[in-house]
């Protein structure tokens, strides 16, 4: 029988609180190898984690979501990136899938919709 390995997932976001719900949601399918709270840290926290997956929140301190995912795809092309985000904008929402992020996630929707979210990027043709 063959066995999935759990992908490895940064998270990013400033909330504590969020930063704790999204390891409660993810704690099961994926393997948690961070978190970071200021969009300054991303990149650096990235490249030394090598995750699968980030989770980034569209709105960060120091760099926001989007620079953060378009930092990350151009160092790590390979890495899904999953944007979350308080409130649905659609311009937003498609520039960060503009920018190369798999998926756009309401926080608000996140404890359903987060864990499948990853599972698709993962699939993704790179």
């Amino acid at each position: 029988m063959l066995v999935e390995s759990r992908p490895r997932v940064l998270l990013a976001d400033d909330h504590a609180a969020i930063l704790n719900a999204l390891e409660r949601i993810l704690e099961r399918s994926c393997e948690i190898v961070g978190s970071v709270n200021r969009g300054g840290s991303l990149l650096e926290a990235a490249t030394r984690l090598r995750p699968d997956v980030v989770v980034l929140d569209l709105s960060m301190p120091e760099i926001d979501g989007l620079e953060g995912c378009r930092q990350i795809k151009r160092v790590m092309p390979r890495t899904k990136v999953v944007v979350i985000s308080a409130a649905y904008d659609a311009e937003l929402s498609q520039e960060a899938l503009s920018l190369g992020a798999s998926a756009f996630v309401l926080k608000s929707l996140m404890a359903r919709d987060l864990a499948d979210a990853i599972r698709t990027a993962l699939r993704e043709d790179t």
